[in-house]
């Protein structure tokens, strides 16, 4: 969180100086809007442990976020104001949805166990500073920080053993989360009109752990909700529009 804040404030001071003010019949608001694909680099939806579960013994594979949820989709509304012709203030919602996948989650004695997790949502609302570089008349570069907070939606499991012929109620992995989120982004702004340009950015996004829940304490698999803050990958193509 530090190294994004020093960041932002890197980037504001160095583009004081030089700035350029937007003509003064055109306002400096802006709204935008944006969609694009979110692969996960690391984190895990549960961690390994070994322990006891209803009695049995239970031995649980780490899980990543990948594995199980695979690359869902990233969808972003937003606005912000512009301080300079070089520089811009920006509060972006981004929301994400993944359905989860039936995975292999370990073995109940003798038996393997099966989980089948709930979908993955959350709305997060960021802020954040953008610094612009003229690459032609109609085209620039930017790079930007951002820090924010997510609520990440409660996380359940439906657990079976095929081989015992036992399905267990659904399990609280974990508790409705907020998360603080931070993240690096880089890309290009093409102006298509006087008010619209077309934008396409990639960068790095961090979403914080999530909230653990108290029916794993006792058991040996406390463990599970371990490193489960996510790091991801965003890819993102977007539309913005500009006040008269």
């Amino acid at each position: 969180m530090r190294i994004v804040l020093v960041f932002v404030l890197l980037l504001a001071s160095a583009t004081t100086a030089q700035a350029q003010t937007p003509a003064p019949s055109q306002s400096r608001w802006f709204v935008d809007v944006g969609i694009g694909i979110a692969p996960s680099i690391n984190g895990n939806v549960n961690s390994g442990a070994i322990g006891t579960l209803q009695g049995q013994t239970a031995a649980i594979l780490p899980q990543s976020y990948g594995s199980v949820y695979g690359t869902g989709p990233d969808m972003r509304f937003g606005g912000g104001y512009m301080l300079n012709g070089d520089s811009e203030i920006r509060g972006t919602f981004t929301y994400q949805t993944a359905d989860a996948d039936l995975v292999r989650l370990g073995d109940f004695g003798a038996s393997s166990l099966y989980a089948q997790y709930s979908d993955y949502k959350t709305l997060a609302l960021d802020f954040g500073y953008r610094h612009y570089l003229p690459i032609s008349d109609t085209v620039r570069g930017f790079g930007e920080g951002t820090i924010g907070i997510g609520f990440i939606s409660r996380i359940n499991a439906q657990l079976a053993t095929p081989q015992s012929n036992v399905i267990f109620n659904n399990t609280d992995f974990y508790d409705t989360t907020e998360a603080f989120t931070f993240g690096l982004n880089f890309g290009a702004l093409f102006r298509l009109t006087d008010q619209i340009d077309a934008s396409a950015q990639i960068g790095l996004r961090r979403v914080g752990p999530l909230a653990e829940v108290d029916d794993l304490l006792g058991t040996g698999l406390a463990e599970l909700n371990d490193n489960s803050s996510r790091l991801t990958f965003p890819i993102v193509v977007g539309v913005r529009f500009k006040f008269r």
